[in-house]
């Protein structure tokens, strides 16, 4: 359930028998060959899928992100840490609010982490809440469905790679990059980064045939779904 598709009065009839709802948090920032809301797209996406059995409200993802070292790739959108902490928790209070107490942050982006320690430490702060935080392409059953099909995948490479995130009229190169050293990338400066990295993936080849892609989407919503089922309490 999409919270653009309810009104304030549903919103409320839905808090009387369910106090569940879901958070995702994107980025908006180089992805090579694919479309720039890569990590808002499909956090938003996996959230709703997943929810929408379970009749779960789902808010639009927070599109803007943590992404600093991607500055010399146009297009790509950074928050400070400070700010984007920030609006994190406003969003939280807001949630809170209206009535919420347990809540699924479903994180698409690794450069959002600060968010996971603000997930913890709003629950320690308002004890009636349970924020569970989500990075959903890392998460155990998902990673090992990625590497399944190959360990050398990454940032923009296949893995990111569904239908829903490519572009029309976009031909990618039909090759493997060999995997950047993560280690190197820390270091660099966004016009470092960029001379390092070149068209945006990080490692992997560029496209996999659809029913790969799918296979790894089901198993993404079947995992992020447990969650949101439970337990809370642990």
């Amino acid at each position: 359930m999409k919270i653009r598709d309810m009104n304030w009065m549903q919103v409320e009839a839905y808090l009387r028998s369910d106090d569940r709802c879901v958070l995702p948090l994107g980025s908006v920032e180089q992805h090579g060959y694919l479309s720039l809301c890569v990590d808002q797209i499909l956090a938003e996406r996996v959230a709703e899928e997943a929810a929408a059995p379970l009749g779960i409200p789902v808010y639009p993802a927070l599109p803007y992100g943590l992404a600093p070292y991607f500055q010399a790739y146009p297009g790509s959108m950074t928050l400070r840490v400070e700010t984007y902490v920030r609006v994190v928790r406003e969003l939280l209070d807001g949630i809170r609010r209206a009535g919420f107490r347990r809540v699924l942050i479903v994180n698409g982006h690794g450069g959002n982490q600060p968010a996971a320690a603000l997930a913890l430490e709003y629950g320690l702060d308002h004890r009636e809440m349970r924020v569970k935080f989500h990075d959903w392409w890392a998460a155990p059953r998902t990673k090992r469905a990625v590497q399944a099909v190959a360990r050398n995948a990454s940032h923009a490479s296949w893995m990111e790679n569904f239908p829903w995130t490519r572009l029309a009229d976009v031909t990618l190169p039909d090759q493997e990059k060999p995997a950047l050293d993560a280690d190197v990338l820390r270091l660099l400066p966004p016009d470092e980064v960029r001379r390092y990295v070149g068209d945006g993936n990080f490692g992997g080849t560029y496209q996999r045939d659809d029913d790969t892609m799918l296979r790894l989407w089901d198993a993404a919503i079947d995992e992020t779904r447990a969650l949101l089922e439970g337990p809370w309490n642990a």
